[in-house]
């Protein structure tokens, strides 16, 4: 069911495609190449894969960098070194850039054993509900009435979403991209949307007119809940030890609180 989640959600962020990405990511050719602590300060670099156009999570055009490339940065300078960003898209391509550091990584250590570290949990999220400004009542999938064509839930494709709704007799519509959820939200053909938080709370920021609403459904649906982790490609121990260092520093200091916070996201401590 894991594998479903990290594989059909948003493909602008990297909640995408996790798992894929931590299987190809561990083929022996490529662990040879991996970074240890000693050589990340050797290098006097580490380096992060991002999405170059994905806001809010990240970008390599405009004003804003993105949360994730945020984060990174703040690790980055608490392990004393530059953050280095390489550029992907699809995420698989980490392999070959051979980057250290792979921000919302979903934190399932059996998943990724003998393949990645991950670092201690930073953030809660899972699977939200968006809804127009005709669902004021609503505040959960709970809420929405199963079987009504006027209570429409847009899915991603394959997603667990489509899977858990579908067997719960809810009305669902297939779609293959978040942005064309959230447009057809905002035209009024659906009654609410199965969504990254961070895509949706993004577009509130940007467009409060708009009146729409982000529901944390996935806090009432275990099956929709996830916590992320920062994934270190074939590290060692030393280096997981240090960003857990830095994570702990950055928690409670507040630092990724406030840059979730500039780009409207709630930070939902684990």
């Amino acid at each position: 069911m894991k594998l479903t989640v990290l594989i059909s959600q948003k493909s602008q962020g990297w909640l995408a495609i996790t798992c894929l990405c931590a299987a190809l990511l561990a083929s022996p050719a490529n662990e040879a190449l991996a970074r240890t602590l000693e050589q990340v300060k050797s290098l006097g670099a580490i380096s992060m894969c991002a999405n170059p156009d994905a806001l809010p999570y990240a970008a390599s055009k405009g004003d804003l960098p993105g949360f994730q490339i945020e984060i990174g940065r703040a690790i980055a300078e608490g392990l004393g070194v530059p953050l280095n960003v390489d550029w992907i898209f699809p995420r698989r391509r980490a392999r070959v850039v051979n980057c250290d550091m792979m921000l919302d990584t979903v934190n399932d250590p059996e998943v990724y054993k003998g393949r990645l570290l991950l670092s201690r949990p930073y953030q809660k999220t899972g699977i939200g509900l968006g809804l127009g400004p005709n669902a004021a009542n609503v505040n959960g999938f709970e809420d929405i009435q199963k079987g009504q064509k006027s209570q429409k839930i847009g899915v991603m494709i394959g997603s667990v979403s489509s899977v858990v709704l579908g067997k719960r007799g809810f009305y669902t519509s297939p779609y293959a991209f978040q942005s064309d959820m959230l447009e057809d939200l905002i035209k009024g053909e659906l009654f609410g949307i199965a969504i990254s938080p961070a895509t949706m709370s993004y577009y509130i920021k940007q467009h409060p007119e708009a009146g729409l609403r982000l529901v944390n459904a996935y806090d009432s649906e275990p099956e929709l809940a996830w916590t992320v982790s920062v994934g270190l490609r074939q590290s060692d121990a030393a280096l997981q030890d240090m960003v857990n260092a830095v994570l702990e520093k950055l928690l409670a200091d507040g630092t990724i609180t406030r840059i979730y916070a500039k780009y409207g996201l709630e930070h939902r401590l684990p």
